[in-house]
């Protein structure tokens, strides 16, 4: 009787396992069951030097390459100002109203509530002189291009890697061919990730690091001029990991973690 009794529960288990097994995921919803982070990528526009047709996909592919996000492409600005961001986990802004087709103001204090509330913003390269009328804009993204920002002639240097941090772990310093931005404006204290001595500036300059906002978190790159430099494995790893933190991760994909 014991023994009958221990196999229909071993049978009953099995089933269940069976049944388990044969439930239809969730769409969106990667191995393991958790949902995926959702991102926004607002491009569409930016100065002529920056190729944001050629850009935009392989920010796209970047963060899709972790198999976390679901990555939607706007080239409307204008959709910062709808409820439907509030759907989003973190903006992306490969990004800068160059033509005269800024957000608005309803846009820029959605996206400030958006990130205040708790929510994670990236700004990559030029977006760092977007919504240049938007004074809180530099309170957001930590440092803005003004007047008396630069950089040298495009080409390649030496970018360094600081330590101790989970988004740079086993990263090692590495070379871009890129622009390296300079003289930059701002007083937040920044969480510096990655630099390189500019010879526009006679300083080390920081050139991607991240910073709280109220309840949100910005992660930023003034890295990235073209999709040569993107595809720079270093540069998709950080901005990988950037987004996935800005987004709310409490643990971004490392190197170690990319080989299991």
């Amino acid at each position: 009787m014991k023994t009958t009794k221990i196999l229909a529960l071993s049978v009953a288990a099995l089933c269940l396992f069976l049944s388990a097994q044969d439930k239809p995921k969730t769409p969106g919803t990667p191995p393991g069951g958790a949902a995926k982070l959702r991102a926004l990528v607002i491009s569409g526009d930016d100065v002529p030097a920056h190729n944001w047709r050629e850009t935009t996909p392989v920010v796209k592919e970047i963060l899709e390459s972790g198999g976390r996000f679901e990555v939607k492409v706007s080239e409307d600005p204008k959709v910062l100002a709808g409820p439907e961001l509030s759907s989003y986990d973190v903006v992306v802004l490969n990004y800068r109203d160059a033509n005269g087709r800024g957000p608005g103001e309803e846009a820029q204090q959605n996206l400030q509530k958006f990130v205040a509330g708790g929510k994670g913003l990236v700004a990559i390269h030029f977006a760092i002189n977007a919504f240049r009328e938007w004074k809180d804009y530099r309170n957001l993204v930590g440092r803005v291009w003004v007047k008396g920002s630069g950089h040298g002639p495009k080409g390649p240097f030496k970018v360094s890697v600081e330590k101790g941090s989970p988004l740079t772990e086993g990263l090692a310093d590495f070379e871009i061919d890129d622009e390296l931005y300079s003289a930059l404006a701002g007083d937040a204290k920044l969480n510096v990730l990655a630099t390189a001595p500019s010879e526009f500036s006679k300083k080390v300059e920081p050139l991607a690091w991240t910073l709280p906002f109220e309840k949100g978190r910005v992660f930023v790159t003034v890295l990235g001029h073209d999709a040569k430099a993107r595809h720079v494995p270093e540069f998709s790893k950080l901005l990988l990991r950037g987004t996935e933190w800005a987004a709310g991760s409490q643990k971004p994909q490392t190197a170690e973690a990319r080989k299991s």
